[in-house]
């Protein structure tokens, strides 16, 4: 069976798609991690019976100190990938340069890099707006796209957008992990 560990810092509902679908791929959650010790996805590890770390990034001094403990904590699992499901912090290379990993963003890369790329996209010139999964390299969402699905912005306002592209992600980031493992 091959092993991923989850990256998480918010509500985690990527993370319990994951849990629910990943185990009929041949494919386990070996641990989820997290930066956010309020994150609501701790309950979500919990309750799916996950192997649970907690790294809180505002107790290490710098941004490279944090992402060696993360990468010390990752590599205790031996994963065969990183999972980046809603995790909201810019790795370093101390990260980065040791495991293979991937990353869901809620735009069609590589519009909309960072923060708040949901509403950009909502906002944009652009019909479509969408969901990439792509490699994590020491570009802010610049690794190469693995996977990206369209949403279409006609006759939907900012809300039933926003929900298309919620929905869409688990779907797409779960279709990415079974790919690049498969």
């Amino acid at each position: 069976m091959k092993k991923i560990v989850v990256l998480f810092s918010g509500a985690g509902s990527n993370l319990a798609y994951l849990a629910e679908h990943l185990p009929a791929e041949g494919i386990t959650i070996a641990a989820a991690v997290t930066n956010n010790p309020e994150a609501g996805g701790i309950a979500v590890a919990r309750a799916h019976g996950i192997p649970l770390e907690v790294l809180d990034h505002r107790t290490f001094p710098d941004r490279e100190a944090f992402d060696n403990a993360l990468a010390e904590a990752v590599a205790s699992y031996r994963p065969d990938l990183v999972v980046l499901a809603g995790y909201m912090r810019i790795l370093t290379p101390a990260f980065t340069d040791r495991f293979r990993a991937i990353n869901l963003h809620p735009s069609l890369l590589p519009r909309h890099k960072g923060l708040d790329a949901i509403r950009r996209s909502w906002e944009d010139e652009h019909p479509e707006g969408g969901v990439s999964v792509h490699r994590v390299t020491g570009e802010l969402d610049g690794g190469a796209i693995i996977l990206q699905c369209v949403v279409p912005k006609a006759g939907l306002d900012a809300a039933a957008y926003e929900q298309r592209i919620r929905r869409l992600e688990k779907t797409v980031l779960t279709e990415a992990v079974v790919q690049v493992l498969g």
